[in-house]
C-alpha cells in the first residue's frame, strides 16, 4: 500500500513540474468577445495546449481591451504579449508591405481576386515580416470593407460633407484624404461607436460582421453597398517566442493556427451577408450604387492611386498587385 502511495506522489509531482514547464503566451485582438472569430481562436488555443513538446498555454484578450494595434504591436515588440490577431493596419505597423493587401481601394473586384493575389505575396511578405522580428502563422480576412454613416450618401462628394473615421497613427492616410476634400478624424477603433454617437464622426469604413457586433447601424443607420477593400488580417507571433516552442510542438501549432484563420475567413465571408440582412431588420438602409456614382468612385480611385503608389503602398508591390490581377483576368493563373 505505501508503495502504491509513493508512486501515485511521485506522478503529481511529474504532473504538476509539466505543467510548470508549459510555455504561457498573451493573444490580443480586436475581435469582440464570443464572436466567430473568437470562438475559432479559442479551438486553436486548446489545440496549443495539446501540442507535443508541453503545449503552449494560451490566454486570449479581445475586444482590444489592451489598446489599439500599434499599441499592441508595441507591446509584442517589448515582450508584454507574445500573439496578435491583426488587421492589415496593425501588421502594417510592423511592415508596410502589407497596405498592398488592404489599402488599394476599388483595386479588387472579387473575393476570389483577394485570394490570389495574397496566395502570390504571402511568401514575400512572411519574409519581410520575420526580417522585422514577427512569424505569421495564418492569413485570413473578414469580407468586404463598406461605409456606414450617420446621413445618406452614395456619391464622393456626398461623403465629403461628413466627418469620417481614420486609423489613428496613420498619418499618411489622413493626409491624402484631407487633399482629396475629406475630413478625417484619427481615432482608435475602441472610439468609433463613442465617435458615432457623439457625432465627432459621421462615418466609419468597417466590414459589415464588425458593424452589426459594434452596433454601429444605430447612430449610423446608412450602409453604402460598395466593396471598397477587403479588410485582411493574420495572426503574428513574435519571433523571439516562437523559437523558445520545442521544435515537435511547431508543426502541430502552426496547423491549428491555419485551421483557424481558414474557418475565420470563411465564416466572416458568410456573416458578411447574414449582417447585413440582420440590421435590415433593425432599420438600417442599404443605399445601392447608381451607375453614375460608381463611375464618380471609379475615377476617386484612379485619382488616389497615384497618391499611395510610393507613399502608403511599396511602389514595388503597388505594381506587382497590379499585375497579378491583369494575368488572374487573363486566365493566366
Amino acid at each position: 500500500m505505501m508503495t502504491r502511495w509513493i508512486l501515485l506522489a511521485v506522478l503529481l509531482c511529474a504532473s504538476a513540474h509539466a505543467a510548470d514547464k508549459q510555455l504561457k503566451a498573451k493573444l490580443a485582438t480586436l475581435a469582440p468577445k464570443d464572436s466567430s472569430p473568437h470562438q475559432s481562436l479559442k479551438v486553436m488555443a486548446e489545440a496549443w495546449r495539446k501540442a507535443p513538446g508541453g503545449g503552449v498555454a494560451l490566454t486570449i484578450y479581445t475586444d482590444g481591451v489592451l489598446g489599439g494595434e500599434a499599441d499592441t504591436v508595441r507591446r509584442i515588440r517589448i515582450g508584454q504579449l507574445q500573439a496578435a490577431m491583426l488587421t492589415g493596419v496593425g501588421l502594417a505597423e510592423i511592415d508596410d508591405s502589407i497596405t498592398a493587401l488592404q489599402t488599394m481601394p476599388l483595386v479588387f473586384r472579387s473575393l476570389d481576386e483577394v485570394d490570389y493575389v495574397r496566395e502570390k505575396l504571402q511568401p514575400k511578405l512572411d519574409r519581410r515580416l520575420a526580417d522585422k522580428g514577427f512569424v505569421m502563422l495564418f492569413w485570413t480576412d473578414a469580407g468586404w470593407v463598406k461605409f456606414f454613416s450617420r446621413r445618406p450618401a452614395v456619391t464622393p462628394e456626398d461623403f465629403k460633407k461628413q466627418k469620417m473615421f481614420s486609423w489613428a497613427g496613420d498619418t499618411k492616410a489622413l493626409d491624402i484624404l484631407k487633399a482629396l476634400g475629406y475630413q478625417p478624424v484619427a481615432l482608435e477603433t475602441a472610439d468609433m461607436l463613442p465617435g458615432l454617437q457623439t457625432g465627432l464622426i459621421d462615418v466609419v469604413p468597417t466590414p459589415p460582421f464588425f458593424a452589426l457586433a459594434a452596433q454601429f447601424y444605430g447612430p449610423a443607420p446608412n450602409m453604402l453597398d460598395m466593396n471598397w477593400a477587403p479588410l485582411v488580417g493574420g495572426l503574428a507571433v513574435s519571433k523571439k517566442f516562437w523559437d523558445t516552442i520545442p521544435a515537435a510542438g511547431q508543426q502541430a501549432i502552426r496547423q491549428a493556427a491555419v485551421k483557424a484563420g481558414d474557418e475565420i475567413r470563411i465564416q466572416a465571408r458568410k456573416e458578411m451577408v447574414e449582417s447585413v440582412e440582420a440590421m435590415k431588420k433593425r432599420g438600417m438602409t442599404v443605399r445601392t450604387l447608381t451607375p453614375e456614382a460608381e463611375e464618380e468612385w471609379r475615377k476617386l480611385a484612379e485619382q488616389v492611386y497615384p497618391r499611395i503608389r510610393g507613399k502608403l503602398v511599396p511602389a514595388d508591390l503597388f505594381d506587382e498587385v497590379q499585375q497579378l490581377l491583369k494575368d488572374f483576368r487573363a486566365g493566366k493563373k
